[in-house]
Parts: structure tokens; C-alpha cells; sequence
């Protein structure tokens, strides 16, 4: 069976997007929806319905920076202070459901000296679990921040990233699931005047994997960098479902996701949605993605989808790109005395150098590297 290779521009709009605290305000998906078309809602296992939450399902562990103060606040506290509104109903389930936050605070022009390290480990994936993650990055700060995902879970939750005026947050989310595991996430970040993000979502494990970051801007000059790297297995779902908001003047986006599929009924997909307001002038934005299939037998969907609505702008576009190996590279190689095998793997491993070169911390490039090495033996 050939591999299945889509990519396409719909007419889709969010500038009216719903939104709501309330999880009754959001139908239950029916996978007719534009945002849900794509999701094998069977294998959900009733996030997106009424799944109860199970005690004890999964755990956070923290270790900070010196510098970074962490502490836990009671839904109510978050509730009221929440820097967005869930966008569709996993995240305003998770939203209602969670019972304490994990609170990560980088106080105002501290610099921290190492990365604060999340590690959220499921237990048993046959009871659903809901959290919450927020991050603050006091004005003039900087900070790199780990997200380490692990182990046997049903898990929704929610990660607000809240970059100060002039701050710098780097943020890098490793999907290392279990391969039983069942993940819907959204990253909301909110960056201030002359912010700067850069996140990094490296998704490989799991069953089924579904990241939602998007980025909004509370004034000029927010410069965000969403980065991301994928590898899916046979019968693996990774879904990347990515949005920037560009509301105010002159601020900068880039968006750059690279994955390769191989086995199966392996299914990647990708959505890019960007958004240039009226009053927008000066935004700066370019979104791509690239696909390398290995076997046949996969499934691609790679959607960009642009929307523009001021024409005072420095520059917009976006690309997206499926398919094989290059013969012409690996015919080169092998020319040289490069066996076919070796060669494959010399090409892959180009394909992700770059994507891996832009995480800020050694030990994440080296695990990451080491697991594409895995996949491909």
C-alpha cells in the first residue's frame, strides 16, 4: 500500500475562535470539525468526551534552577488569574479538572544558571489524569525550561508561558512516552513587550500524541520561535496543531517542524495557523514543515494556513514539503563507498541536524540524537 501524502491550503479562519472556561460550551467532537478531522477520536479514550480523572495517574516533579521559585496554587487561584481561555473542550476539561498547579516563577532580571527540569511521569494509563503547568518569566529575565514527558499515561493538561516585558523563555517539551500512552496538551504563551520565546516540542513517543502551542502578543516587538522534531512508528498518531496570533505591531514569528514516519499506519500530522490582525502593522512570520517518509504504508497531513488582514507588513509565507529519500543523496554517498544502510542513515541524520542544533540544552540534543539512532536500527 503506497504511502498516503497530503498537504493543502483551506479556507480556514480563526479570528472569531471560541472560547470558554465552561466544557459544556464545546460540543463533543463528532470528527467532522475542521480542528478535529484529523484525530482518531476513537483512541481518545474519552478526553474529549467524559473521561473521570483516576488518583494518582501522574505525577510532577520539579527541579528548579536556584533561582526560579516554584510552589503549587489550588485551581481556584489559577482560575483567577489564568493568562487564557481554553480554545476547545480537552482543554477546558482539563482546565476544570486539575486539582493543584505546578507554578514554575522567574523573578523580575534574574538570569538562571541552569535549565529547571519538569519531569511528569505516568503510572498507569487506564485512568485518565489532568494537569496544569504555568510558567512566568518576570520582565528582563531568562530562563530555559524542560518539560519531560514519561511513562504510561491518559493525560490532558494545559502549560501557560507567560514571558515578561524584554524576558527571555526558552521552553523544550519532550513527548518520551510510553507506547501505550494517550497525550492532549496545549501550550498558551503570552509574550509582553520585546519578549522573546523559543519552544522546542520533540515528540516520539507515545500512542497518540496531540500538542497544540499557540502565541499571542501583548505588545510590539514579541519575537517567538517554534521549533519542532518527530519520529513516527508504525500505528503511532503525532499531531501538531500549531497557531500564532499576531495582534499587535512589528513582532516576528517563525515556525519550523521537521518529522519522519516509518511502519504501518504511522500518521503524522501538522497544522500551522497564522493569524495577521488589522492592527498588526510591521509583523514579520514564515512557517514550514517538511515531512521525510521512510516506508510505505504512512500517512502525512501537513496543513499551513495563512490569513492575512493588513497589508503594512514586512513579510508572510509558509511551505510545507513531503516525501522519500532523495536518490541523488544517497546515490552520492553510496559512490564514495558508503554502504546503502550507512548512507541512510547519514541523510537522516542531516535531515534533523539543524532542528536538534537549535535546543539550548546538551544532554537534550545527545538524548534525542541517540533516539532517532534507536529508530533507525
Amino acid at each position: 500500500m503506497p504511502s498516503l501524502l497530503t498537504g493543502e491550503t483551506s479556507p480556514v479562519t480563526r479570528l472569531h475562535e471560541q472560547r470558554s472556561l465552561d466544557p459544556a460550551d464545546f460540543g463533543v467532537p463528532d470528527g467532522r470539525e475542521e480542528e478535529w478531522r484529523f484525530t482518531p477520536l476513537r483512541r481518545l479514550r474519552g478526553l474529549h468526551s467524559d473521561a473521570p480523572a483516576g488518583a494518582g495517574a501522574v505525577s510532577v516533579e520539579v527541579a528548579p534552577a536556584p533561582e526560579i521559585n516554584v510552589h503549587l496554587n489550588e485551581r481556584a487561584v489559577v482560575r483567577g488569574s489564568a493568562s487564557f481561555i481554553p480554545a476547545d473542550r480537552v482543554s477546558a476539561r482539563a482546565f476544570d479538572a486539575f486539582e493543584q498547579a505546578t507554578v514554575i516563577e522567574v523573578p523580575k532580571e534574574a538570569e538562571a544558571s541552569a535549565p529547571s527540569v519538569i519531569t511528569v511521569t505516568g503510572t498507569d494509563s487506564s485512568a485518565a489524569a489532568y494537569g496544569h503547568l504555568v510558567v512566568r518569566a518576570g520582565p528582563l529575565s531568562r530562563a530555559v525550561v524542560v518539560l519531560d514527558h514519561r511513562g504510561s499515561a491518559t493525560y490532558a493538561d494545559n502549560v501557560e508561558l507567560v514571558v515578561g516585558d524584554g524576558a527571555s523563555l526558552s521552553v523544550i517539551s519532550v513527548q518520551d512516552w510510553a507506547s501505550d500512552t494517550v497525550h492532549v496538551s496545549h501550550h498558551y504563551a503570552t509574550l509582553g513587550r520585546d519578549a522573546t520565546l523559543t519552544h522546542a516540542a520533540v515528540t516520539l513517543g507515545g500512542n497518540l500524541v496531540r500538542l497544540a502551542p499557540s502565541v499571542r502578543y501583548t505588545g510590539p516587538g514579541g519575537d517567538a520561535t517554534l521549533n519542532g522534531i518527530y519520529f513516527a512508528d508504525a500505528g503511532q498518531h503525532l499531531e501538531h496543531r500549531l497557531f500564532v496570533d499576531h495582534d499587535v505591531p512589528n513582532c516576528r514569528s517563525r515556525v519550523t517542524y521537521k518529522g519522519a514516519l516509518q511502519g504501518e499506519d504511522a500518521h503524522a500530522v501538522w497544522i500551522g495557523d497564522v493569524l495577521i490582525r488589522p492592527d498588526a502593522v510591521g509583523t514579520d512570520t514564515y512557517e514550514y514543515n517538511r515531512n521525510l517518509v521512510l516506508t510505505d504504508g504512512t500517512r502525512v497531513d501537513s496543513v499551513p494556513n495563512l490569513e492575512i488582514l493588513t497589508g503594512e507588513i514586512i513579510g508572510a509565507g509558509h511551505a510545507s514539503a513531503s516525501g522519500r529519500l532523495e536518490d541523488h543523496h544517497l546515490f552520492y554517498l553510496m559512490a564514495r563507498g558508503i554502504p546503502f544502510d550507512e548512507a541512510r542513515r547519514l541523510v537522516i541524520r542531516g535531515f534533523f541536524a539543524q532542528q536538534i542544533a537549535t535546543i539550548e540544552v546538551p544532554g537534550i540534543r545527545e538524548r534525542i540524537t541517540a533516539a532517532i539512532e534507536k529508530e533507525l536500527s
